[in-house]
């Protein structure tokens, strides 16, 4: 009898921690995973939903490549093609206000 609560209990504590993890988007998981000291979770999350509000997918996860390789970020910006500026002009409205937002 003691074993079914016990499971129970432990599901539930689990559960919301597992669905965080599989719900976090391209850039949330990308800043996640970086090695920057000022990245944390509560930060990374944040900017995930200013990006959900102002990125499409597409242009999600490739700002999100940018937390790997800052070298993409500058190439982007950089390039005479016009979807790339294009792109680079969303993705410069998304850092201001994911800043003013987040506080970062």
């Amino acid at each position: 009898m003691k074993k079914p609560i016990l499971f129970a209990v432990c599901l539930a504590v689990a559960l919301p921690v597992f669905t965080s993890f599989a719900e976090a988007g391209p850039i949330e998981s990308a800043c996640n995973r970086s090695k920057r000291k000022a990245s944390n979770r509560q930060l990374c999350h944040c900017i995930q939903q200013v990006a959900d509000q102002t990125l499409r997918g597409a242009d999600q996860r490739r700002a999100a490549a940018f937390f790997k390789n800052p070298d993409k970020a500058h190439s982007t910006w950089m390039s005479k093609r016009d979807s790339d500026d294009a792109f680079w002009e969303r993705y410069k409205a998304f850092g201001a206000q994911a800043e003013a937002y987040c506080g970062g």
